[in-house]
């Protein structure tokens, strides 16, 4: 299958790097190269390191981007180790970075990834399939109070503790292997009045693909190593998909500008700690009209962006 994916929120994002022709960025969710295009397309001796942990987005992206291949260098990594990568290559510092943390319409439509509960596939739903550990893993050998604290917290299900207690009882029985089972046990765990506005296992699907690839741990961890990656003036712009992720996004943008920890009613700082730059967003920007019209899964994305000062 074709590595399709429309880059959500391209125009605004490219707008907000203020790229420069000469200088240096990091795309360190690379997918179908999307966004990675418009940069290089912006840029003249300037390079683009491209990062992704999934192998069908790198050859995807290589392709796409061959036309660029004096400008781009395309590494196959989380996001997470994208400083250390940087740092070895002997770059100390970028002019903008683009994280765009929604998972791609390539991998949902993609049945054997396991990803959407459309599609009749093994439970797996790993970004980088070298890992071990399987969706499957997490349903077949979680504890119930686990799978429950997993679906609470990353799916925001109000119904999370009975598909935990659900799902144990069921893969006392057999093990759940596929996507079709896991739906019917959700399913049978939520009151039929509740399954007409969505999908029943939309959230569980979510917290189980957050929880595989340990999304929001990478992300916390990242982005302050990444806002001091930044060269004075250079900016950074994430997008995010639901509001687990958009609030330690915001939240660490917030940190970064303010990072003052003395008390309110002190009348100067005493801790030292000092603004690394601004935040450019104070509201996330949203999805047009028309973007939404062409692809819906775009509905939920909100981009921020930050600007490091130059101190």
């Amino acid at each position: 299958m074709e590595f399709n994916h429309f880059s959500v929120l391209l125009k605004e994002t490219i707008e907000e790097l203020k790229i420069k022709p000469d200088g240096v960025y990091l795309d360190g969710t690379l997918g179908g190269g999307g966004h990675a295009f418009a940069v290089c397309s912006r840029l003249e001796d300037g390079t683009l390191y491209g990062i992704d942990q999934d192998e069908d987005a790198i050859a995807a992206a290589g392709e796409r981007l061959k036309s660029f291949s004096d400008k781009v260098i395309i590494i196959r990594s989380n996001y997470c180790d994208a400083v250390r990568m940087l740092r070895e290559r002997g770059v100390n510092g970028v002019d903008g970075i683009v994280l765009d943390l929604g998972v791609s319409s390539y991998q949902l439509d993609t049945a054997d990834r396991g990803f959407s509960y459309r599609y009749d596939a093994p439970l797996d739903m790993r970004m980088d399939r070298r890992q071990t550990q399987t969706a499957g893993d997490l349903v077949n050998h979680s504890s119930e109070s686990e799978l429950y604290r997993i679906i609470r917290d990353y799916g925001e299900d109000r119904f999370a503790k009975n598909i935990a207690k659900h799902i144990v009882r069921s893969r006392q029985i057999k093990p759940i292997e596929t996507t079709f089972e896991l739906n019917e046990i959700i399913k049978a765990a939520i009151p039929a009045k509740m399954r007409r506005d969505a999908h029943p296992s939309k959230q569980t699907f979510q917290a189980l693909r957050i929880a595989c690839n340990r999304e929001l741990e990478v992300l916390e961890n990242s982005l302050e190593e990444m806002i001091d990656f930044l060269n004075p003036g250079g900016r950074f712009c994430i997008i995010t998909f639901h509001s687990l992720e958009d609030r330690i996004v915001k939240s660490a943008f917030k940190r970064a500008e303010n990072p003052c920890t003395c008390p309110p009613d002190f009348p100067v700082c005493t801790c030292g700690k000092k603004s690394k730059g601004s935040v450019i967003t104070r509201k996330p920007i949203l999805p047009g009209a028309e973007e939404l019209n062409q692809n819906s899964r775009s509905k939920s994305a909100k981009l921020r962006v930050f600007e490091r000062g130059n101190q």
